[in-house]
């Protein structure tokens, strides 16, 4: 038995994945979905109350725009935290490091990437494809956090560890902050057992940059999160293309360089962290600024 809860904004895609799940899940079920299409409640917020009402042990969050492909998937999710007491937290998508610099789930490089899911790419303007990503072939790999698209864990759980309402206030950052809260315990995993397609593609405005920016702010002392056991170098080189590309985002999206900075000198991590990066980055946002001046 599970407990589905959906944070709506669009009937259409609600109604469309309503019936998917019903063709689909093959458990006994309830969909608590909740109409936020003016936006007046956080995700934080909405999945709160929903989980706090859900009637059942599985607790399974996703977004809409999405269409399940595997039969018989609400069974796959209860038979993964049945055989796996460890398990807190399970998406199709994950990533195994989780960078200093400000990114969504995974870092820049395509470094220790799990994922398992039929993507469409709305903003992009490609065809949709195929992506499974398993690094070392693992049947459950454990990552340091989750995509917000799809994921299930038990009311149990989330009673002991619930969506951050006060810092998170709007629609970014929610997942990895959840991720990383329970990962302080139990084992955040990926599995390749329920394949979905994703009708959209994500898309980094001034709000996410924001948003993530309290999330490390929040974190700050626990990263970089290395659940695999990146080596040194790996990390390094990890670090480098996150904060650089953290810092492109910055551009496109002309917003103030000084967030960058704000980032690097932040509690002094990147310094104690590795001080020839620390180093090298405080200079290429030099050029990057006198580049500017130009």
């Amino acid at each position: 038995m599970i407990s589905i809860i959906i944070a709506s904004a669009d009937k259409i895609l609600l109604k469309q994945v309503t019936e998917n799940i019903h063709h689909t899940v093959g458990v006994p079920f309830e969909i608590i979905a909740t109409d936020n299409s003016r936006g007046e409640k956080s995700m934080c917020e909405v999945y709160n109350q929903a989980a706090q009402n859900a009637q059942y042990d599985i607790l399974c969050f996703m977004h809409e725009d999405i269409i399940i492909d595997t039969q018989n998937w609400g069974n796959t999710v209860n038979q993964l935290f049945n055989t796996n007491p460890d398990l807190g937290l399970v998406g199709i998508a994950g990533g195994a490091y989780k960078a200093l610099a400000p990114s969504g789930w995974q870092p820049f490089g395509d470094i220790n990437i799990h994922m398992h899911l039929l993507q469409d790419y709305k903003f992009a303007g490609k065809e949709r494809a195929l992506v499974k990503l398993n690094p070392g072939n693992q049947k459950l790999p454990a990552v340091a956090c989750i995509d917000g698209v799809w994921f299930a864990t038990t009311k149990k759980i989330w009673a002991e560890f619930q969506f951050d309402e006060k810092t998170f206030t709007g629609f970014h950052a929610y997942d990895i902050d959840f991720s990383l809260t329970i990962g302080q315990k139990y084992k955040i995993a990926v599995t390749y057992d329920v394949l979905l397609q994703h009708l959209s593609d994500g898309n980094y405005d001034r709000t996410w940059v924001y948003e993530s920016m309290k999330l490390h702010k929040k974190w700050n002392k626990h990263l970089p999160a290395n659940i695999q056991g990146l080596f040194y170098k790996q990390q390094i080189i990890a670090e480098k293309l996150t904060f650089k590309k953290f810092t492109e985002q910055l551009i496109t999206l002309k917003m103030p360089i000084k967030l960058a900075y704000t980032i690097l000198w932040q509690y002094n991590r990147y310094a104690s962290f590795s001080f020839k990066l620390f180093v090298k980055l405080n200079f290429y946002l030099l050029k990057l600024q006198l580049k500017k001046r130009e």
